[in-house]
């Protein structure tokens, strides 16, 4: 990928490894796969709103949890994420505290701290870290931001977001690997991230409005119940464009009257956004 503004802060073979790297994470990863999930009896409003505010309290008190194995190699990676230009000291920061060994399968762990996409199941790829770090840099997030994730996947960006702001919702298509997700990101710690499984192109209405919103597949057009859940004053970033074809990565404000106005970062590839899970039977 690449962009006006990463030409002039980058040395020309730099910029090339970004444009070759520029491949990213979509609507469908999965590092591995969760085992089924029983059916559950319905809770009653009660229970809803008990559990709603247990997950307050917990986002009160919470810390982000720490990892010491592979730093060396996480700060390596960083590194090269500052040569590319990026200079928010926050999410370069984050970059260095979250193991993305955890998010990629067994055989690929060697690899897990080039920045590169990598294949981790289902035909799909966990995002190069440069791209996860620059469009979590777009999000300007606070420690008080709400954010909503569309394409949990491994649920690597999941993490990355949550040390920045213990307030994320993250959506997930593919019930699967909605499931590995959850499950592996409350194995690390992660605990305050909530998941849901279904169509991410609906958002999700009932914690809305969001300070951010950002998208990890392709779709054809900002979907506009995404940009309804939008908060004024709040960014989305999200590509754009067909699934073979040049994509865009967006950036979408809406200012306090309500008005969206979009910019073009820069070229990427995602996979596409899916309407309907795969896998269901």
């Amino acid at each position: 990928m690449w962009s006006r503004r990463s030409w002039l802060r980058a040395p020309a073979a730099i910029a090339w490894v970004v444009l070759a790297l520029a491949v990213a994470a979509g609507c469908s990863t999965a590092a591995e796969s969760a085992k089924p999930v029983a059916a559950q009896p319905a809770k009653s409003a009660e229970a809803v709103r008990q559990e709603a505010a247990d997950r307050a309290e917990a986002r009160r008190h919470w810390v982000p949890p720490r990892f010491i194995s592979r730093q060396a190699e996480r700060n390596a990676m960083v590194r090269l994420i500052e040569r590319y230009g990026l200079t928010d000291k926050t999410v370069l920061g984050v970059m260095a505290a979250v193991p993305r060994h955890e998010f990629v399968p067994d055989r690929l762990s060697a690899s897990a701290y080039a920045d590169t996409p990598l294949p981790i199941g289902h035909g799909q790829t966990i995002s190069q870290p440069y791209i996860v770090a620059e469009m979590t840099a777009q999000l300007r997030l606070r420690s008080d931001s709400k954010v909503l994730e569309i394409g949990t996947g491994s649920g690597y960006q999941a993490a990355v977001l949550a040390h920045i702001t213990p307030h994320v919702y993250t959506i997930e298509i593919v019930k699967p690997l909605a499931e590995a997700a959850e499950q592996r990101l409350r194995r690390l710690g992660y605990d305050v991230v909530e998941v849901r499984y279904g169509d991410g192109y609906n958002g999700w209405p009932e914690a809305a409005p969001f300070d951010a919103i950002i998208g990890t597949c392709v779709a054809g057009k900002v979907p506009p119940p995404l940009i309804e859940q939008l908060k004024a004053g709040g960014r989305m970033v999200i590509p754009i464009g067909e699934e073979n074809a040049i994509q865009r990565l967006m950036l979408i404000e809406k200012d306090a009257a309500g008005k969206v106005r979009k910019q073009s970062l820069m070229p990427v590839r995602f996979v596409p956004l899916l309407r309907k899970d795969p896998t269901a039977k």
